[in-house]
């Protein structure tokens, strides 16, 4: 008897998408840049004035410009070619970046200029972003949006343990104003390497007629999130997710000094720090594979209520050995919601909406969720103790997966909703 079973056709590894790769080379040279300046631009604001408020400024300046500007990124990002706007933000961005070393030749450097250019550079990466939210599936199709996210965030988590653990040694060779000119020319590397994506995907073309005006391709993508059961309730989740990380990062220090005796000059804060952001490569590479056991809503389900237990391990641990390890695992389960939400919201979004829906989704989680995550923290700690502040992430974790086993077991999203 003919065996007439057709054989499963065998899927490229994403590496052989020559588009995708430049687009990861790309973020990997760019994000290792950065990475360094996450630590260079604190230091020299605070070498230039010695304003603890400043040197906030500067750290608020990576999340303000999703409140500010998170609408309008993603209505640009959807009415022009995605790949040109990319290219032209990495410039900007190193031409922004590269004034600090020529102002600082010049003998004209100020610490208002440092602080502008933090502010600018992180609205164009809000810019790049909201291009990119529709670059990807475009590159890769729908299909394999779970590994080329986990890629992405993988090297992203990766680079920024590198650049972050380099970032000393850089800024004693070369000055923090040095390290900004190798931050420069990590843009134009990363612009370099998006010219190099052949056949690149143009804007989604829209519906015939005319194109709706600015205000209206707004609330297009405003409605669509509003009115999807599913995203909306992902969004909240996600929401409640980056409140949960801003509590974390931001009560870290105070949490290893009082309970762990792990003190500010103790080289094992360090450790704690890449305890956390190590977790996040483990789930990069986690994911994949549980989205071909699950589909997106369910995972929720699961992943949830373990990193709200690994969450209460860290904030009962009293030894830092055990705080390191339940960190790293709840880093894990931290980027697994986290790279899972982003690569729903982009599974359903129809291509003309990739960037409103997604900058939306993102101006709530990072620019709403974190830095309001941070500020709760910080002053249920001054009130309650650090325990109670780090307990913050940990209920809010606990609500989101309240919310999401709430949500399936009274059935509200419909049969098939979560897939």
């Amino acid at each position: 008897m003919t065996d007439t079973t057709l054989p499963v056709p065998r899927v490229p590894p994403l590496r052989r998408n020559s588009g995708f790769r430049n687009f990861w080379l790309s973020r990997a040279v760019s994000g290792l840049g950065s990475a360094v300046t996450t630590v260079a631009l604190p230091v020299l604001v605070f070498q230039q004035s010695r304003s603890p408020l400043l040197v906030s400024l500067v750290a608020a300046a990576g999340t303000l410009p999703y409140l500010a500007f998170g609408l309008v990124a993603g209505a640009v990002a959807d009415r022009v070619d995605r790949r040109t706007l990319m290219i032209v933000t990495d410039c900007l961005s190193a031409l922004c970046l590269g004034s600090v070393p020529v102002a600082q030749a010049l003998d004209a450097l100020t610490v208002g200029q440092v602080v502008v250019v933090a502010f600018l550079c992180s609205s164009l990466s809000l810019f790049f972003d909201a291009g990119g939210y529709g670059f990807v599936p475009a590159v890769v199709g729908k299909d394999r949006l779970a590994d080329a996210n986990s890629a992405l965030y993988g090297a992203e988590t990766v680079v920024r343990i590198i650049g972050n653990g380099v970032a000393g040694v850089l800024i004693a060779l070369v000055h923090p104003v040095g390290t900004l000119t190798l931050d420069a020319l990590s843009f134009a590397g990363s612009a370099l390497f998006l010219r190099a994506v052949a056949n690149s995907p143009a804007r989604a073309a829209s519906s015939s007629g005319p194109r709706p005006g600015f205000r209206e391709s707004v609330g297009e993508g405003l409605r669509f999130l509003a009115g999807h059961p599913t995203l909306r309730v992902m969004t909240v989740v996600g929401t409640l997710q980056s409140f949960s990380g801003g509590a974390i990062v931001g009560q870290l220090v105070v949490f290893a000094d009082r309970v762990l005796g792990v003190h500010g000059t103790d080289g094992r804060i360090g450790l704690l720090y890449m305890a956390w952001s190590t977790g996040g490569i483990g789930g990069s590479l986690l994911l994949p594979r549980l989205r071909r056991r699950y589909d997106a809503f369910p995972l929720l389900l699961l992943v949830l209520p373990v990193g709200a237990l690994l969450g209460l391990v860290v904030v009962l641990s009293t030894d830092w050995r055990i705080a390191l390890v339940a960190l790293a695992a709840w880093g894990t389960a931290y980027l697994v919601v986290l790279v899972n939400t982003m690569t729903y919201s982009q599974e359903v979004t129809p291509a003309e909406l990739q960037g409103r829906v997604n900058t939306t989704r993102r101006m709530l989680s990072s620019g709403l969720g974190v830095p309001l995550g941070a500020l709760v923290a910080s002053g249920v700690t001054v009130s309650a103790g650090i325990r109670a502040g780090m307990a913050t992430a940990v209920a809010s974790i606990a609500l989101a997966a309240i919310v999401v086993w709430v949500v399936r077991l009274r059935g509200l999203l419909g049969p098939g909703a979560g897939a």
